[in-house]
């Protein structure tokens, strides 16, 4: 019986974030399953949305054995402290060698994301394949699935045999990714056969708002790439996108390709990074200051659904905190009247919430966390919970979110907030539901999220709008204090200037 080893550890790591991400971010992450070891890994994850959910159920389905390993994810943040990426690793590791010892091991399957930074491994992606190539050995397959924020290296490249990425932002994909992926490692065992493979790296990156697979140009970048891939010989055409916030050479957008020769990869990889390119200028989309974006939602009231404002740059999915309150300053600045934003990772307000009860009127220094800039406001206690619920949404429908004590809060006549212990990026509408608020019957919605959100709540909105106010998940990475990217590499579409 063939028998295969599947494992996750994903981690999207803004190098300038501000708080790094520790052990702890693993075992309670939020709104994604906690901390798995081997015994827990495929109960835990099969009902789930993670791409080793997809790859379990093709396994189960052939009749394949599996070996679980260990799991881990913790929201985006800063990097990766060293006890949390030795440990993790460890994990996997120490898992994997048992494994084989326990007998015949066929192939391994890994879940990663492909853009985490560790204190001491820029490219931690690249550092697990290496340790888990030095275990098992050059002969033996390893696939991989990858979220397409990744940045994928020559390293990530070489020390697997296959990367599928996901092909949709908002990820819709993610347990087909981890099925492809098995059915290509599954391949590669039977047949006794690998594909050759092509790194091709592009010279400019874009902003997170211009790499949403559901509109142009990113719409047509994919359905390219879904027509290249049908090419003869090709086995997998895998284009990341890259997360244009880590600070280290490998970061930008890439291409992996995989096919039965050479010159089959070569000609796909080359053949969509014409494409992309072709599309450059496309990918430079406008966001709106939040003062604007109120003011506009506030005159689009009364339309057919909601108006959504996503404050981009404090996405808990980009390595925000979920904690400033500019946007929210702004709804009660314009008095917003049937405004509601979600959510506010506030531990301390949440508590004070639960301290105070429902129906209390209290005084909270809400937010600001992260930032050192609070905002004093008085708010109204209107309901409590333990903050645990399922999420149903497309992106991560059966995944358990555990947020701690949550509350809302109404801070203003007609705004108000919910108030979670744990981040989590608004990319669900259970976030406003498991407090009682129905997201369609709101005329503003406002969520800290860049892209995420728009797979439940953009088929309910009346308008979308993207705006900045302050957060680190700037909407021009452009202006971070970069040193260590590679040389030439163009950090806005459309711009000569290029790195030194």
């Amino acid at each position: 019986m063939t028998r295969i080893a599947i494992g996750g550890f994903q981690h999207e790591s803004h190098s300038f974030a501000p708080r790094p991400t520790a052990w702890m971010d693993f075992v309670k992450p939020g709104g994604f399953p906690p901390l798995q070891h081997a015994a827990t890994l495929l109960d835990a994850l099969r009902p789930t949305a993670a791409p080793c959910a997809g790859a379990i159920a093709v396994a189960e389905a052939e009749g394949v054995d599996i070996a679980p390993l260990a799991w881990a994810f913790a929201n985006p943040a800063g990097p990766v402290t060293r006890e949390a990426f030795e440990r993790i690793t460890g994990l996997l590791v120490a898992a994997l060698s048992d494994a084989m010892e326990a007998g015949p091991l066929d192939g391994v399957y890994l879940e990663l994301h492909g853009a985490m930074v560790s204190d001491d491994f820029p490219d931690a992606e690249g550092e697990v394949l290496r340790r888990v190539r030095a275990v098992v050995g050059p002969d033996m397959p390893i696939a991989v699935s990858l979220d397409p924020h990744a940045n994928k290296t020559a390293a990530m490249v070489a020390h697997s045999d296959v990367l599928v990425p996901y092909r949709t932002y908002p990820h819709i994909d993610m347990k087909p990714a981890g099925a492809q992926a098995v059915r290509l490692l599954l391949r590669m065992i039977r047949d006794g056969v690998r594909p050759a493979k092509v790194f091709r790296e592009l010279d400019f990156w874009t902003p997170l708002p211009g790499q949403c697979t559901m509109v142009a140009p990113m719409a047509d970048v994919m359905a390219e790439r879904a027509r290249l891939n049908e090419a003869d010989g090709v086995w997998e055409l895998g284009f990341c996108f890259g997360f244009p916030y880590a600070d280290f050479p490998g970061c930008g957008m890439a291409i992996a390709s995989y096919a039965d020769t050479l010159d089959q990869a070569a000609a796909a990889a080359e053949a969509l990074a014409a494409f992309i390119t072709s599309k450059e200028t496309d990918f430079a989309l406008g966001v709106a200051p939040a003062a604007e974006g109120v003011a506009r939602a506030m005159a689009m009231r009364g339309m057919t659904g909601p108006v959504v404002l996503a404050d981009t740059q404090d996405n808990p999915g980009g390595g925000g905190h979920g904690d400033t309150t500019g946007l929210l300053a702004e709804l009660i600045r314009q008095d917003a009247q049937g405004a509601v934003l979600a959510p506010m990772n506030d531990a301390d307000a949440a508590a004070a919430c639960h301290a105070a009860g429902e129906g209390a009127e209290i005084t909270l220094d809400l937010g600001g966390k992260s930032d050192g800039a609070p905002l004093r406001v008085t708010a109204l206690v209107e309901k409590l919970s333990d903050g645990c619920f399922t999420l149903s949404g497309p992106m991560g429908k059966g995944n358990p979110a555990n947020l701690g004590l949550s509350a809302l809060i109404r801070v203003a006549p007609g705004v108000r907030v919910v108030v979670v212990s744990r981040k989590m990026q608004a990319h669900d509408q259970e976030i406003f539901r498991f407090l009682g608020i129905e997201p369609a019957e709101q005329s503003i919605v406002a969520v800290k999220s860049s892209v995420h959100f728009r797979a439940h709540f953009q088929p309910i909105a009346s308008e979308v709008i993207v705006v900045t106010a302050p957060g680190p998940v700037v909407a021009d990475p452009a202006v971070l204090p970069f040193t260590n990217l590679r040389p030439g590499l163009r950090l806005r579409p459309g711009d000569n200037r290029r790195t030194a």
